[in-house]
């Protein structure tokens, strides 16, 4: 994974888990919902990126 993908999915986790928090305290279950959805977006995103290193490192 490059340093701009993890810094990219590193950004997107942290906007998601901002707009979580945002619907938390507001009360607002839409953004609460979006937020998490952006935020396991770029987790998953991160672990397939994780998966595909480690795949090249074996076939390395």
């Amino acid at each position: 994974m490059s340093a701009a993908d993890k810094i990219s999915n590193a950004a997107e986790k942290a906007a998601g888990a901002g707009k979580e928090t945002v619907g938390k305290v507001t009360g607002d279950k839409e953004t609460q919902a979006e937020g998490m959805m952006q935020k396991k977006k770029a987790e998953a995103k991160q672990a397939g990126e994780k998966t595909k290193d480690a795949a090249k490192d074996i076939t390395d």
